[in-house]
């Protein structure tokens, strides 16, 4: 097979091969795939939450690891793999800003669902404006969170809801949304509008038009992201799902 080509560019990448053989001389152990054996290091909270996601022996997702990131606020350095290639990915939750060798568009433009997480570390890295400047990175490889994680949910490889927001529910959108500059169809526009007037289950949304169950359940992860969905288990129609999922034996 050929190597994926970078289109990118500059900056150079660490190869994935020499990353994984540092981690193997950190760690003083074979490298295993995912983040279950390096995260000593990381808040015990968050600890719990990356433990979690790779329950069973799979891997950590990169919207799991993100997402469970801004959670908790915790300042983290992500490496994700893509192809033969490393990119760091340094989150700064409570400022809302990642910063990466990459612009956001070169990021964005990988494959989304390709990319794996190699491991997850506290951020040596400062955001900009603090007291430790030589730690800050440069300014022009700051970028603002909220489209990364909106790309991420859209396009990214998780095609199941966040743990947070799954179960029996409806959903709707918080007043204060503001959708700015969010790369969003007509459709999702339509159906975020919609939300803001009416609370709906999942089953409900994905039987609107441009929508089936996976861009339902995309556009819930998104929105969680930004900050802006309100989610009621006491709904009656949250109620009704929940019997209904019961009498199933989907519970």
């Amino acid at each position: 097979m050929f190597e994926p080509t970078i289109p990118f560019g500059e900056p150079e990448l660490m190869r994935a091969s020499a990353y994984r053989l540092y981690l193997r001389e950190l760690d003083g152990e074979a490298a295993k795939a995912g983040v279950s054996s390096r995260i000593s290091s990381l808040s015990p909270s968050l600890r719990a939450d990356l433990s979690r996601f790779e329950a069973g022996g799979g891997n950590s997702e990169v919207l799991e690891v993100v997402a469970a990131c801004v959670r908790h606020a915790k300042r983290v350095a992500i490496h994700l793999q893509w192809g033969e290639r490393v990119v760091p990915l340094t989150v700064f939750p409570d400022e809302r800003l990642v910063h990466c060798p990459l612009t956001m568009d070169q990021l964005l433009s990988l494959p989304l669902t390709e990319l794996r997480v190699l491991h997850v570390e506290p951020a040596l890295l400062r955001p900009p404006g603090d007291a430790e400047q030589a730690l800050v990175g440069e300014s022009r490889l700051h970028f603002p969170l909220a489209p990364l994680l909106w790309e991420l949910a859209m396009r990214g490889g998780r095609t199941e809801l966040l743990p947070e927001i799954a179960g029996p529910a409806v959903y709707r959108v918080t007043p204060g949304l503001q959708l700015g500059t969010l790369p969003a169809s007509s459709a999702m526009v339509a159906a975020i509008y919609r939300l803001r007037r009416e609370a709906s289950t999942l089953s409900d949304i994905a039987e609107w038009p441009g929508l089936d169950r996976e861009r339902a359940i995309r556009l819930l992860n998104a929105l969680y992201l930004q900050a802006g969905l309100m989610v009621s288990r006491s709904h009656p129609d949250a109620i009704n799902e929940s019997w209904k999922r019961k009498a199933r034996g989907t519970l």
